[in-house]
């Protein structure tokens, strides 16, 4: 198992545990923007714990830093709340996202500059500085990922990131602080020969930070390569954009004209044997076009209540039967500008799905009353189809002008149950 899949895992676990909590405060009238405010504000409080143990406390008295260690934790909480409120309580928006982004930065700004001043104030030299290269590290992972988001890029990923940061210096600061009770705030371990001691109490948070300053760079460096591969790919992507164009224009011109004609067989080209998928679990209908039999495939994405996922209900990927079958995604071009679809909620259990390459021709996504399961809906000559399949039929013409002559549309009658197949002339 991978470390994205254990890290999955353990966060489901975690968001099952918080979800009536979640609740709770939506019915108290609690926003996202208020959690993550309250967030905010605790983690000042961390601020202000360490500065006063600097201030007021000495090199051997820790119990400050136990208290910020355990304040760190509870403050983290409020990271995971914001977003799940927003997602339970149907209140997420885009300047939600970016209110709990900029927020997230200042309060862990706020923990570091704590911490820091702390260890400078009681003289722990090295360790406040693998703070210093901690906080670099820390910034600039979140940096890499807004940067490259804003060129259009994923860039997620790595050993250290926010939630893991969190839990690292909270756990290691309340260890530090509780430890201390038993082996006191000024133990310190020697080695024979060893002219300075290896160990002492304040190592317990030291060491921690140090391992922290090191991965959170190795993981901004490796965003940053990440980026570099991505924005490649999109790059010559981009390049054979023009030749898509004309295919989408001509596949979209034949849905927005909405002339269904007869489906009687054309007298051209022998069309192509296209093997019917099987084995795909929860597929909600196929596209195939000349001139192979790789198929798109359109998935309903569910999550593990079995609900279809909010933020990305239809999952879209290749099978290339011409490539041995196998499984791929579709590319940035494929994605966002031919058969990509994005999906919008309107209702319970409905979303509004529209393609990529043209979004004034949309579909639905719903259950079908005849078996209570997800389907996608298309209207075509007054006609309420749910979709099984698509055809695109393609006789001649060049790669950046194909002759498109028609798109077939597969599927039953929703009113009466009966297969029905559909063609929009080109």
């Amino acid at each position: 198992m991978t470390f994205t899949a254990i890290r999955n895992a353990l966060q489901a676990g975690i968001y099952t545990v918080i979800n009536p909590f979640v609740r709770l405060l939506i019915k108290l009238g609690f926003t996202p923007n208020a959690v993550t405010l309250t967030g905010l504000l605790l983690n000042i409080g961390v601020a202000v714990i360490f500065i006063v143990g600097g201030e007021e406390g000495n090199r051997g008295d820790l119990r400050y830093v136990g208290w910020g260690g355990a304040l760190i934790l509870f403050a983290g909480l409020f990271d995971m709340l914001d977003g799940q409120v927003a997602r339970l309580g149907n209140m997420k928006s885009e300047y939600g996202a970016f209110f709990d982004s900029v927020l997230d930065r200042y309060s862990e700004l706020f923990t570091f500059l704590g911490i820091c001043y702390y260890l400078v104030a009681h003289h722990y030299l090295l360790g406040s500085l693998f703070a210093f290269i901690a906080l670099i590290g820390s910034m600039m992972v979140s940096y890499t990922r807004a940067r490259a988001e804003g060129l259009g890029v994923e860039c997620k990923g790595g050993l250290m990131q926010r939630p893991e940061r969190v839990v690292l210096m909270g756990v290691s600061a309340l260890a530090c602080g509780v430890s201390s009770a038993w082996l006191g705030g000024d133990y310190k371990l020697f080695v024979p020969g060893v002219p300075f001691h290896v160990f002492e109490t304040m190592s317990i948070l030291t060491l921690p930070i140090t391992v922290l300053a090191v991965l959170s760079n190795i993981t901004a460096v490796s965003r940053i390569l990440q980026a570099r591969r991505a924005l490649e790919q999109k790059a010559a992507a981009q390049s054979d954009t023009s030749k898509l164009v004309a295919t989408i224009i001509l596949l979209m011109s034949a849905l927005l004209a909405g002339q269904a004609v007869a489906a009687t067989p054309h007298q051209g080209q022998p069309m192509l044997t296209f093997p019917v998928p099987s084995g795909v679990p929860n597929q909600l209908f196929y596209l195939q076009r000349d001139p192979n039999t790789n198929t798109v495939i359109y998935q309903l994405n569910v999550n593990r209540a079995g609900q279809p996922d909010e933020d990305e209900p239809v999952k879209v990927f290749w099978i290339r039967y011409a490539e041995q079958g196998e499984h791929k995604d579709l590319n940035f071009i494929q994605r966002k500008f031919a058969y990509g679809l994005t999906a919008k909620k309107i209702g319970a259990d409905k979303y509004t799905l529209k393609f990529a390459a043209y979004d004034k021709v949309p579909f639905t996504l719903m259950k079908w009353n005849a078996d209570n399961a997800f389907h996608v809906f298309a209207t075509v000559a007054n006609r309420q189809i749910v979709l099984n399949r698509v055809y695109l039929r393609i006789e001649g013409g060049t790669f950046w002008v194909p002759n498109v002559r028609y798109i077939e549309l597969k599927g039953w009658n929703a009113a009466t149950r009966q297969p029905v197949v559909e063609r929009l002339a080109v």
